[in-house]
């Protein structure tokens, strides 16, 4: 199985109908007790959050915890073309396997090119700005 998938959105952010194309990362939150990192799924059409985890580690089980809660919501249609960078979490055999379950279309971003995942980063990038850089996370166990 071919790890790296090809970059059919190719920067296309437009659709006109939910759960078409979802785009997903992972960003780190900081706390006094160290990082957290949040895995997030976003619809392109809705830009709903449609999955996401929260935990200690940038492990695969994160972005499969999302992905599995992002379809257990949605229940998209066969073809739902779903984009990520190249880490090594979306990469992953297990990841992709799950992703062929889904009967989803793999799509990756050209190698460090942030800009073709530009909707979830501006995301990520808002909520830090927005609520988590406002409050001080003290400890883990009550964070968000």
């Amino acid at each position: 199985m071919k790890t790296i998938a090809p970059n059919i959105l190719n920067q296309n952010f437009e659709t006109d109908r939910p759960n078409q194309i979802w785009v997903a990362d992972i960003t780190y939150i900081p706390c006094r007790q160290g990082r957290m990192y949040l895995a997030s799924i976003l619809d392109l059409c809705t830009r709903e959050i449609v999955g996401w985890r929260l935990g200690s580690r940038m492990t695969t089980d994160l972005v499969l915890g999302a992905l599995d809660d992002a379809y257990k919501a949605k229940k998209p249609k066969e073809g739902l073309i779903h984009h990520s960078d190249r880490g090594s979490q979306y990469a992953s055999v297990e990841y992709r396997k799950q992703l062929e379950a889904y009967k989803m279309e793999a799509s990756m971003s050209r190698k460090g090119n942030c800009y073709d995942n530009a909707c979830i980063e501006s995301f990520h990038s808002l909520l830090k700005k927005e609520l988590i850089y406002l409050h001080e996370i003290s400890n883990k166990a009550t964070s968000l």
